[in-house]
């Protein structure tokens, strides 16, 4: 090795120090600040109940901690309710209202939040979220801190608190159905559902929203799905379309998910869904156009295609409900939970009919939340 390469290893690896320092300092000063708001905020003493997916591999060492940090706060009615396998959040959240809780705070990933915010919406009960997931995006959208569970566990037990639309799909095609499947974030049908289907669950467990990508290169080609897609749009105007050729389509809540921005028009409290359709032509060509598209509406933080774009369809609109009906059975999913197949369904939303715990952006928001006498928010 001579003397100008181990010269330009030191460099690097002295840079790479120096950015590794950087990112600590810059994630104290962040932690520093957040305990400095949070420590703002004014505790709410009132009955808790923690739905917790034990599922999660760090979902007993959680445990602990709640029981520890309600310990150190004086927070003495507390229940946990474990998720099972014919139990899930939503039968769990009931049960805790039936028990009398005034905050349900869900304890683990998307699919938690999702089935406890399903049970909670119209009730006017707060939810907390302390999340413990793989991609945790609900919690992502809502600024609610993933690395930090002191943080989490202080804002879903103090004031503090913002209204949330909620999505609902109703497969309507199914005679067994008896409610609507709840989505925060994005409920969809076609190459997106049938791509969360077949992710294995050992590569999102280590390289969590990363393993989608592999999974989707191995649908790329499949055969599109045909579908006629009538939506009432924001202005209450209803638009139709028969045999429309597409991919997926998706109706979203909130529109971020990690590096990338699917819907950049989509607020979680607007009463509206956000609702894609999404087409390739060309091959791996319409793919890479399709991936400009989203990488172009990502920087520019506008629902539109790139003007490169030639053999890709990324079509937005906003609106308060969709039913699609296809040509066959095709695989749904809400907030990366599978539904079974279906043919004919409706996409609505409940707007603000969730009361979640969210951490405040300054100081002046959270002085004058410390004065809300309402105990439930």
């Amino acid at each position: 090795m001579n003397q100008q390469t181990i010269i330009l290893l030191t460099v690097m690896l002295v840079l790479i120090a120096s950015i590794i320092a950087l990112i600590a300092f810059l994630r104290m000063r962040m932690h520093r600040r957040r305990v400095a708001l949070l420590q703002q905020r004014r505790d709410d003493q009132v009955h808790y109940a923690f739905i917790i997916n034990p599922s999660k591999p760090t979902a007993a060492q959680t445990r602990r901690r709640i029981e520890a940090y309600c310990k150190a706060k004086g927070l003495t009615e507390v229940v946990f309710i474990e998720t099972m396998l014919d139990k899930d959040g939503r039968v769990c959240a009931r049960e805790a209202l039936d028990g009398g809780a005034d905050v349900v705070i869900a304890v683990g990933g998307d699919g938690t939040v999702r089935t406890v915010a399903s049970a909670l919406a119209g009730t006017e009960h707060a939810m907390g979220i302390v999340p413990i997931g793989t991609g945790n995006l609900f919690a992502r959208n809502m600024g609610i801190p993933l690395d930090d569970i002191e943080a989490a566990l202080t804002i879903a037990v103090s004031h503090g608190s913002r209204r949330v639309d909620l999505g609902r799909v109703n497969l309507l095609d199914d005679p067994n159905e008896d409610h609507g499947h709840a989505f925060l974030i994005i409920a969809g049908i076609g190459f997106d559902a049938v791509m969360i289907d077949d992710t294995d669950p050992n590569l999102k467990r280590n390289f969590s929203w990363l393993a989608y990508f592999l999974s989707g290169a191995k649908h790329l080609f499949a055969p599109k799905y045909r579908a006629d897609v009538r939506i009432e749009a924001a202005d209450h105007t209803v638009h139709t379309d028969r045999g429309l050729e597409l991919r997926t389509f998706m109706a979203g809540n909130c529109g971020e998910i990690p590096v990338f921005s699917l819907m950049p028009d989509a607020s979680f409290n607007d009463g509206l869904l956000d609702f894609e359709v999404i087409d390739t032509t060309g091959g791996l060509l319409g793919w890479a156009n399709l991936f400009g598209d989203v990488v172009h509406q990502t920087i520019t933080k506008k629902a539109k295609q790139s003007p490169l774009s030639m053999h890709s369809k990324l079509e937005q609109m906003q609106g308060y409900s969709a039913e699609v009906r296809l040509d066959r059975p095709v695989l749904a999913q809400v907030d990366g939970d599978m539904l079974p197949s279906t043919q004919h369904l409706r996409f609505s939303v409940e707007p603000e009919a969730l009361i979640v715990r969210v951490p405040l952006p300054d100081l002046e928001q959270l002085s004058a939340t410390a004065q809300m006498p309402a105990v439930r928010a």
